[in-house]
């Protein structure tokens, strides 16, 4: 069985507001990806595939994504 934890890395991302300041509209743009703003920061949820990219898209912004 798959362990619930990974698969969820792999299709969220959790990040401050703040990080994503001036560049949410270019998520939006370029990724298939849903953005929630939510008490603890901002909910980034996508297919694997879709997270890989917009992680990589963030890490060459300066967005620390672990």
């Amino acid at each position: 069985m798959t362990d619930a934890a990974l698969l969820r890395d792999s299709t969220q991302i959790l990040l401050s507001e703040a990080a994503l300041d001036g560049l949410r509209g270019e998520l939006e743009d370029r990724f298939t990806l849903t953005i929630r703003s939510e008490e603890q920061g901002v909910r980034i949820l996508g297919s694997p595939v879709e997270i890989k990219e917009a992680s990589a898209y963030l890490s060459r912004n300066g967005i620390s994504v672990q």
